[in-house]
């Protein structure tokens, strides 16, 4: 719009700029969303007549079906932002049942009219600023006499030249001065999408409350306007009743959404409500009575709901983003939303029964085949089913990326199964060139982070793994412990990153291996020993196990315990060397050079070679002075340097 018929509006110390979608007080800017700035300026051009709440949302809303809340709810935003309340209306009045007015008195100006010329600059300034319109036209200044005696120009014709210059310098200053204000540029919604509670608490479909809560989560994950909590930061509010602010506070959110579902034969009801954490409004509630075959639909319809109730505007890239890989077939979705639940309670090898019939009825689902390449490389490792299950692994990951190369669900999960199958040097460029467009993705963060300390750069992997946790509190923080601290030495700091409640055995055993570290023998057999007791199968609570056999001076007792791992791990050709790098830790502490030296090669050769935390880990002062440790210490440090001058 031509500068001089661009209108602003001024009410109060509020000013209006229609034209650049702000809204200044006193000169500050202040934040709108963009429904309710539309619904201002609806109501100020209305010029304090009535606008029915039919009329403002065919307006707001063209081509959507909202519910009459959305508009409650940006008109409670304005009010907010003005110091009105439902008492006390000085801006925007409401009729009930009929709609609302702005009331208060509004001067508008157009940025083309001027003030008298004669006006000291402090007057010209008010004048601009408090202009009403007008619809004259621009005085014709009189024409400069001739010269006379010598060329001098008449004081008359002088005054109005220096008045017209003091004009446009004035109106040029001003429309800088307007384009310098700073843009209110919002910051990302923060968003947790909590499991669906099972209102008949039916076994059979205990599933859906997780896995459509993770559909969700998956489909919403390529809006950069949102920063949506991942599925493993939300499942352990399964089949709770949850108190908002302190599950916000948990997950750091200003955003929920939370609801319901009962099954009734192929009858199926959920219901859903996004809460705005701070103001306690709710940004749009809604319900869904579907067959039981028409699940699939269910991500699509909550997802747009919620694109809708936080008046979020996708680019033409997101709209087709959020319309790719959607699933066929109603029996196969089933399946792999069961698979999706069993993964999430480590159940893998019924999670991969489940996805693998999914992937038998429809192949062509690329989150099935990610899930499955998840699912193979858990197993692997956790289960030590060993290298069969990592070639099964990496034919799941090939036919996700064949389907959708841009899935970032599958690259995440990639990455990961390269770096513990000894290819950190693959698993680095593929994060690398996935956060170029997803540059606020914990997880991809995370995974650099560890990448980096398989390689042995750890400041790097600090950086990237604090950065991850920073975006997500609650990033991989039960699946994985930030193991970069203990190498530098950090060990209060490890501590304090692990979770400070809760008794997996995971986590048990690296509180017990923080407190190894400082010298805390009594705290850490506490916590070795219970890992154990829960979850005996597990390679890290073995090695617990054994350094707590060897605190009580029972190392035989340890080493046969490391013995039997190592066996199966031979056996099998587990992966996961940083896992297997504790083996030899804990073989180097009960005496055994030998073995430890063996673990450390096998280590080593299968991708775990950070070259400086070897040269100072406490654990390993029993080996310096053998041969082979130098000779091993030489190979670690030739593929940490080639990494080094490769990627940094």
């Amino acid at each position: 719009m031509p500068l001089e018929t661009q209108v602003i509006y001024e009410f109060e110390n509020f000013r209006l700029n229609p034209a650049d979608h702000s809204l200044l007080c006193s000169g500050k800017p202040v934040p709108l969303t963009p429904k309710s700035f539309e619904v201002l300026v609806t109501l100020i051009e209305r010029k304090g007549l009535l606008v029915t709440k039919d009329e403002l949302m065919k307006k707001i809303w063209p081509d959507s079906f909202v519910e009459e809340a959305n508009l409650a709810v940006n008109v409670s935003a304005l009010r907010k932002a003005f110091g009105d309340t439902p008492e006390h209306q000085q801006f925007i009045e409401t009729v009930p049942k009929l709609g609302y007015r702005f009331i208060a008195p509004v001067k508008a100006v157009r940025n083309g009219d001027l003030p008298d010329a004669a006006a000291t600059p402090r007057q010209a300034t008010q004048a601009i600023q408090t202009a009403p319109v007008s619809t004259h036209p621009s005085p014709v200044l009189p024409k400069p006499e001739p010269v006379q005696h010598g060329g001098a120009l008449p004081i008359r014709v002088l005054a109005i030249t220096a008045g017209v210059l003091v004009v446009a310098a004035l109106s040029y200053w001003l429309v800088l001065k307007e384009s310098s204000i700073p843009r209110v540029t919002q910051e990302p919604r923060r968003l947790a999408i909590l499991p669906f509670r099972n209102i008949k608490q039916d076994p059979s479909s205990d599933f859906l409350g997780y896995s459509l809560a993770d559909a969700i989560i998956t489909k919403l994950g390529s809006v950069r306007a949102l920063r949506v909590r991942p599925s493993y930061a939300i499942e352990k509010y399964r089949d709770q009743v949850v108190e908002i602010p302190k599950v916000a506070a948990d997950l750091d959110v200003d955003t929920l959404l939370t609801g319901n579902f009962i099954r009734d034969g192929d009858d199926l009801r959920i219901t859903c409500q996004l809460v705005d954490v701070k103001s306690r409004n709710i940004l749009w509630k809604g319900a869904f009575d579907l067959r039981y075959q028409k699940l699939l639909t269910v991500q699509d319809q909550v997802a747009e709901q919620i694109i809708q109730g936080l008046e979020l505007n996708l680019s033409s890239s997101e709209a087709a983003q959020l319309k790719l890989d959607e699933p066929a077939n109603p029996l196969a979705y089933e399946y792999y939303l069961r698979g999706v639940d069993l993964y999430a309670r480590s159940d893998f090898p019924l999670a991969i029964r489940m996805l693998e019939k999914s992937s038998d009825i429809d192949p062509n689902y690329a989150l099935t085949w990610a899930y499955l390449g998840r699912s193979y490389n858990a197993s692997g490792t956790f289960q030590l089913e060993g290298r069969d299950y990592y070639r099964k692994a990496q034919s799941a990951f090939d036919r996700a990326l064949a389907l959708q190369p841009a899935q970032i669900e599958t690259r995440v999960y990639l990455a990961n199964f390269l770096t513990d199958t000894g290819k950190v040097e693959q698993a680095v460029p593929l994060l690398r060139e996935s956060l170029k467009t997803n540059p606020h993705h914990a997880e991809l963060h995370w995974e650099l982070g560890y990448a980096y300390r398989f390689a042995g750069m750890l400041q790097e992997s600090v950086a990237e793994c604090e950065l991850a946790r920073q975006l997500d509190p609650n990033v991989k923080i039960n699946s994985s412990a930030l193991n970069t601290y203990l190498y530098l030495g950090r060990y209060d700091d490890f501590l304090q990153s692990l979770p400070r409640s809760g008794e997996l055995p995971f986590h048990l055993f690296y509180r017990g291996f923080g407190e190894y570290h400082k010298k805390q023998f009594e705290q850490a057999v506490t916590d070795f020993d219970r890992s154990f007791e829960l979850n005996p199968s597990l390679l890290q609570a073995q090695v617990g196990k054994a350094l707590s056999d060897g605190i009580a001076h029972h190392e035989s007792k340890g080493l046969a315990i490391l013995r039997t791992a190592e066996n199966k791990i031979q056996e099998r050709g587990v992966g996961d060397s940083e896992a297997i790098y504790k083996l030899a830790q804990a073989y180097a502490v009960l005496g055994d050079k030998t073995s430890a030296l063996r673990m450390l090669k096998h280590s080593i050769d299968n991708g775990f070679f950070p070259y400086p935390y070897f040269m100072s880990d406490p654990f390993l002062d029993g080996l310096r002075a053998e041969s082979q440790f130098t000779d091993l210490l030489q190979n670690a440090r030739q593929r940490h340097e080639a990494f080094r001058k490769t990627f940094f």
